[in-house]
């Protein structure tokens, strides 16, 4: 990895594919409930995957530079007392860094791709 900070939102490949073609990424429905979008660190993705989206096909890993953010990403204080980065912004596209497919392994948990440069 480089000195760039990431952060990661898991979707529905359907949902990112729509914001991408809009050019921003608004939220999921618990984002849009909740009045911010939730992301993780890597260090939090995979329990996030397996808590939030166990069983769900067809999920993309998206890693956002939180250098693109700004003042918009908030670190708080959620599961089990960890700070989480949390977006009170819309997410602009070019905040992205790249977007993969988050297949499900024959264990039914979702194989996180963090190496496929």
């Amino acid at each position: 990895m480089s000195n760039t900070s990431l952060i990661y939102k898991i979707s529905p490949q359907s949902a990112w594919r729509q914001a991408e073609a809009s050019g921003v990424f608004t939220g999921a429905p618990v984002d849009i409930a909740d009045g911010f979008i939730h992301f993780s660190t890597a260090e939090q993705t995979a329990e996030t995957a397996a808590k939030h989206f166990a069983g769900v096909e067809d999920l993309v890993l998206v890693a956002i530079n939180t250098d693109a953010l700004a003042d918009d990403l908030k670190w708080e204080v959620s599961r089990g007392g960890a700070l989480f980065p949390h977006l009170y912004a819309d997410l602009p596209m070019d905040a992205v860094a790249w977007v993969r497919a988050m297949p499900l392994g024959e264990d039914g948990q979702h194989q996180i791709p963090w190496d496929e440069s």
